[in-house]
């Protein structure tokens, strides 16, 4: 189990993503369709001042049981341990056990 003060920390950054998205989308357009180098530089000021955790990039994938962020399957939305587990008890449908 991760600490929960990591999971929640992340939780804000998701909000944060969220709340500043569009705006963040807003001044990408305006930056790529600007010919000037001056004004370029004006927008990417505009970035700066964005909280830094607005940013998707911060965002960390985590387990949805665990709160774990490594080993992390995307299509599942779990960490390895918990795949494994449900694996052997037969949840995830499609997955079995290995044996050669």
């Amino acid at each position: 189990m991760a600490k929960k003060g990591m999971i929640e920390r992340n939780k804000t950054r998701i909000k944060l993503y969220t709340k500043y998205k569009y705006k963040r989308e807003d001044l990408l357009l305006k930056w790529r369709s600007e010919k000037t180098f001056q004004n370029k530089v004006k927008i990417q000021r505009t970035f700066e001042n964005f909280p830094r955790n607005s940013a998707k990039t911060r965002i960390r994938n985590r387990c949805w049981k665990t709160g774990r962020s490594r080993g992390f399957y995307r299509d599942f939305g779990i960490c390895r341990h918990v795949l494994r587990e449900m694996t052997h008890e037969g949840i995830v449908p499609g997955l079995l056990k290995a044996s050669w």
